[in-house]
């Protein structure tokens, strides 16, 4: 049967889930999701700080906000499926003195909202704190839709607006604390999936990357769920004679171009790995940071490389998409072959 305008119709079907098999989980991992370890954060500050507002889109059961709701409800606002007037009532209270967290999932907070960020909170450069969970492939079975991939891209390229990509729970639980003591705009994304527990790793420090291992081959510069990831890879690489420096980009903007340069400068090679496209993220954030400061080494941006995301488990995504352990050690290997 012809459409109206004399056409077949198009017969679409949405993409099928992934079907690729569950990587096996590292044996005696503590894993938590970091937007778990936000709303336990938030609420804490709550007990110590009466400026502390909270404003939700909707979904503080998902975004974790409930409990600072729960505890405060005087000081907890559910704004509904509005994220762009959520955005505009928290620029009104941080103009009032207020110090406000904003969340929603990335995919809204970061993307439906743009125009609001820009024009009510960094252009005044109000004291607004977005915190966006559900952010990157990890979103998992939630599909393209939500797995929020340019949300990097889009906050770092705002003047004022300073961008944190927090690695496990207990950097997020910092990261709360230096957010609501760093003046101005601040976005955070925070992810869905549980990963693991770094407990070794040293306390965050705004605008601080942090070195977890030291090699004189390649340099990793990850964030997020990616540095965990980074961190096998390196393992995976040792046992083969291959040395990597890895460090953790917790604060993607501003960035610590000292620490970067400088392992670029002792390695010789530089591989950034992110949960996010390549275009607009932590690679391009790297590279012109080495180019600035004259530290031209090869280089390598790994990521989402201009594709959607699909519907599946996180690490199976994340194995689909050689953003896990082995397959970032693949791409290193690769990319150490062709730049000998």
């Amino acid at each position: 049967m012809l459409g109206a305008v004399g056409m077949a119709p198009l017969n679409y079907s949405a993409p099928l889930p992934l079907q690729v098999a569950t990587p096996p989980s590292p044996p005696d991992v503590k894993k938590e999701a970091t937007r778990a370890a936000y709303g336990r954060a938030l609420e804490s500050l709550g007990h110590s700080r009466e400026d502390i507002v909270v404003l939700d889109a909707d979904l503080s059961g998902s975004t974790k906000t409930a409990a600072f709701g729960k505890s405060f409800p005087d000081r907890f606002f559910n704004m509904g499926v509005a994220e762009c007037n959520m955005m505009g009532f928290a620029a009104g209270l941080a103009l009032s003195g207020k110090t406000v967290f904003a969340s929603s999932f990335a995919m809204f907070a970061a993307g439906k909202a743009w125009e609001q960020i820009r024009q009510s909170i960094c252009v005044p450069n109000l004291n607004v704190k977005i915190v966006a969970s559900h952010a990157g492939i990890t979103v998992g079975e939630d599909g393209a839709s939500h797995q929020m991939l340019e949300d990097i891209a889009l906050m770092r390229v705002l003047p004022h607006m300073k961008v944190v990509v927090p690695a496990d729970s207990r950097q997020t639980e910092a990261a709360v604390e230096a957010l609501a003591t760093t003046p101005g705009p601040c976005y955070m994304r925070t992810s869905r999936a549980a990963t693991p527990i770094m407990e070794d790793a040293p306390e965050f420090t705004f605008g601080k990357a942090f070195t977890h291992r030291q090699g004189k081959d390649l340099a990793f510069v990850a964030c997020g769920v990616e540095v965990y990831q980074s961190l096998l890879a390196a393992e995976e690489l040792a046992k083969e004679g291959i040395e990597c420096t890895v460090i953790d980009c917790a604060t993607v903007n501003p960035l610590d171009s000292e620490t970067i340069c400088e392992a670029a400068k002792s390695c010789g090679r530089l591989m950034t790995v992110e949960e996010h496209q390549v275009t607009g993220g932590l690679g391009e954030a790297v590279a012109a940071t080495l180019l600035e400061n004259n530290t031209l080494v090869p280089m390598q941006r790994h990521g989402m490389k201009g594709e959607f995301g699909q519907t599946g488990p996180a690490a199976s995504l994340l194995s689909h998409y050689h953003l896990d352990g082995p397959g970032i050690a693949e791409q290193a290997r690769l990319f150490l072959g062709a730049t000998q």
